[in-house]
């Protein structure tokens, strides 16, 4: 009978201490949870190489065929072929099609083992809707360079939050190929070195526009791996499954265009309640075109709105780098190491984006 009892007691004090240990358990799960890509392994696709075939899809907003040819002598232009999805043309309002027409596409061109790169025909809207339906085991058997940005920004940020992916911000089949633009292309996508400063863009810097020029919101100097993307799909996505979290040795990088400077107030607070920026390793502004309130709109600047919002966080934090919507726009990879210097205003990747 005493045996019995000592048995019982102990039981008894072993299931209170496990249950004790539920909410810190329950803690470290949500705390692993909640690391985004910037803990996460990465995983690099293949370089492209010249006479390579990539797969050109539209995930969002629809193109006419006229500006698809367009799009499509872009890439060929890069010394590239180009395989077209089967419903790139569709469209359904202000969308390219259905969610499952789009879908399909996007999965096709990560299973085709001629397609080398997934090259995204332009932005607009769209790509949220889908993102739960995405394959993501089989992006993560079939790794390969996927590309754009806009609203393309969800689909970077799902991809490597699920599989760990480098993908690209940059250019998409419809911007304009100016010269920066097939440098910097090459530069990133064919041509890796262990390091790479990218350089700003000659035209952006003679830019008599006051959104193109340069500025330090808070100096200093530090190193991350590159996250981010528009402004307006990062606080849209806060609070989904594939929104920013803890950006803890992140470098966000953040760009918006036709943004009146109360709206660019409003999504930066979103993010600043959202996830924790101020564990970020610094903040790399593009370029906000179009984004200085009228002339007699009672309104902060962009500038007085982006120093109010970010200088206080007390962290690397600079404006104008020549990328967002813009003509000549670099190419920013998702997942890797970089190095940012306010003061010289450049941006270094410390380590090749592709294999």
């Amino acid at each position: 009978m005493l045996f019995l009892q000592t048995t019982f007691v102990m039981q008894r004090r072993t299931l209170l201490k496990g249950a004790a240990l539920l909410p810190v358990a329950a803690q470290m799960d949500y705390k692993q949870d909640n690391l985004f890509g910037c803990k996460k392994k990465t995983l690099k696709p293949a370089r492209l190489k010249e006479g390579d075939t990539v797969g050109m899809i539209a995930p969002s907003s629809s193109v006419s065929a006229e500006t698809l040819a367009r799009a499509i002598a872009n890439i060929e232009s890069l010394g590239l072929k180009v395989k077209t999805g089967d419903n790139i043309l569709k469209s359904k309002g202000y969308l390219a099609g259905t969610e499952k027409e789009r879908l399909d596409d996007l999965h096709k061109m990560f299973a085709d083992p001629a397609i080398k790169a997934v090259w995204c025909v332009r932005g607009g809207y769209g790509a949220t809707r889908y993102l739960p339906q995405i394959d993501y085991a089989l992006i993560k058997k079939n790794p390969k360079i996927f590309i754009g940005y806009s609203d393309i920004t969800a689909l970077h940020l799902a991809i490597h939050e699920k599989t760990g992916l480098v993908t690209f911000h940059g250019p998409v089949g419809t911007s304009d190929p100016t010269d920066y633009n097939r440098l910097h292309l090459k530069n990133v996508l064919m041509h890796p070195s262990p390091q790479y400063l990218i350089p700003q863009a000659e035209e952006n810097l003679k830019n008599e526009g006051n959104l193109y020029k340069t500025e330090a919101i808070h100096p200093g100097k530090s190193a991350g791996k590159l996250i981010g993307g528009n402004l307006s799909l990062l606080s849209a996505m806060a609070g989904t499954p594939y929104g920013l979290k803890n950006l803890k040795g992140c470098l966000l990088f953040m760009e918006d265009i036709e943004e009146r400077p109360y709206r660019i107030d409003r999504m930066l607070t979103q993010l600043l309640q959202s996830c924790d920026i101020t564990k970020a390793a610094g903040i790399i502004l593009g370029v906000f075109e179009g984004c200085n309130p009228k002339p007699d709109e009672n309104s902060l600047s962009l500038m007085e709105c982006l120093t109010d919002r970010l200088a206080p966080l007390n962290i690397p934090c600079m404006y104008g780098y020549s990328f967002g919507h813009i003509k000549n726009q670099c190419v920013l990879p998702v997942g890797i190491q970089a190095e940012m210097d306010v003061q010289a205003g450049t941006i270094t990747l410390l380590e090749p984006a592709v294999l």
